[in-house]
């Protein structure tokens, strides 16, 4: 059951990551009205609120734009640095959402920032386990004994700080996404059909963190009903 749970939100990741390509292609033919490139709209985002300290660097890769809260960067990929497109403002006033959200102290960011380093130790716990444990899964859980409760534990221990960590990241996203458009809005950066292909763009990079949650939860919910079945 877990092989089909992993297949079933590999597969939907994959369809929804090859639409989000897709559409990032299609809005990134599209040169905006005020040929400004993502470099340039990230900083006037980050001087509109008053951000000062953060620097906007060019990375390597296709859509590796991030956030970096540590050396307080945004990291824009090559296409979106240099870009002049819808795509590229999508991206950039997004990651400088992120930003926005570090300054102003938003809960959510604070609260992945926190469990990052226990969600490490948690995939590195749960990959050791795919790459080896499964070798002994069918021997151990076919007998109710003190180590298969002990392992069913700390499998739904490392799946419930995964799960938390991706449901948390839903509302950091969603609201890096909400400030990005809003403040596109306001000051005129974008006309209304390149808002709207901003918006569409940013609605498909959404979605690859829900169908990631929804997988997330999904696992946990697995190892869960094998313990309660169990205790059963």
């Amino acid at each position: 059951m877990i092989f089909v749970i992993s297949i079933v939100f590999m597969l939907l990741g994959l369809a929804v990551s090859s639409r989000l390509k897709s559409k990032f292609a299609q809005y990134s033919q599209i040169g905006l009205s005020n040929g400004m490139t993502g470099a340039e709209i990230a900083r006037k985002m980050l001087n509109d609120n008053g951000i000062y300290d953060v620097r906007i660097t060019q990375v390597e890769g296709q859509l590796t734009d991030h956030y970096d809260p540590l050396n307080k960067t945004v990291n824009l990929s090559y296409d979106v640095y240099n870009g002049n497109s819808a795509a590229s403002a999508a991206v950039a006033a997004h990651e400088c959402g992120h930003a926005v959200q570090h300054s102003v102290a938003y809960a959510p960011l604070k609260m992945r920032s926190a469990l990052v380093p226990v969600v490490n130790v948690a995939t590195n716990a749960m990959n050791f386990f795919y790459m080896f444990g499964f070798m002994f899964m069918a021997y151990i859980f076919s007998r109710n004994t003190p180590m298969a409760q002990m392992v069913l534990l700390g499998l739904i221990a490392a799946n419930a700080i995964i799960a938390t960590f991706a449901l948390i990241t839903l509302p950091v996203e969603y609201d890096a996404s909400n400030r990005a458009l809003a403040w596109m809005e306001s000051r005129g950066v974008v006309n209304t059909r390149e808002h709207e292909m901003a918006k569409d763009a940013l609605k498909w990079a959404a979605l690859t963190y829900v169908v990631s949650a929804a997988g997330a939860v999904a696992n946990l919910l697995y190892y869960l009903s094998m313990f309660l079945g169990r205790r059963d």
